[in-house]
């Protein structure tokens, strides 16, 4: 078979090809870049984890020892609420959080173009705690084309720039 269609290529017959169907592109994506996406996550660490943290270890526990000594209930009273808000200023803002909306980005379903639907948006908050957890999570943008980080690629979501109005 294979030989038959060598001879019939250096002949320059042409064999009846089977028509392929017509795949549809998807429009190209334009995903936000490595440190815009970094400037935004420090964003959201200093203005949302960082007060919940210090509420936490200073309100709820009293002192920084005795959160040391609780440090899974400490962590768990931090980055339960932590995900909770990130997922309202997601679902309630077109997908941003105040460090996306400081650097002009949105997070979009990569298949509908769309906002996320709360499903994803909630796993995504979750996986972001499990991509800075192993930090290879977090440090795969730096080494994907596309910039996309474990969360993104587990929600099936990405972070493109928003438009300016």
């Amino acid at each position: 078979m294979a030989k038959q269609r060598f001879r019939d290529t250096k002949k320059n017959r042409i064999t009846p090809q089977k028509e392929k169907p017509n795949k549809v592109k998807k429009p190209a994506i334009p995903f936000a870049g490595k440190a815009i996406k970094a400037k935004a996550f420090l964003t959201d660490i200093f203005m949302l984890f960082m007060p919940l943290f210090y509420f936490v270890i200073y309100v709820v526990f009293g002192s920084l020892q005795n959160a040391g000594e609780h440090k899974l209930l400490a962590w768990s009273y931090t980055l339960i609420p932590f995900v909770i808000i990130m997922t309202i200023f997601m679902y309630k803002d077109e997908g941003r959080t105040p460090g996306l909306r400081s650097q002009s980005l949105k997070v979009i379903d990569v298949n509908t173009l769309d906002k996320p639907s709360l499903f994803s948006i909630i796993f995504r908050n979750f996986a972001v705690i499990l991509s800075v957890l192993t930090l290879f999570g977090w440090m795969m943008m730096f080494f994907r084309k596309d910039h996309r980080t474990l969360h993104d690629l587990l929600s099936n979501t990405c972070v493109i720039p928003y438009p300016k109005a």
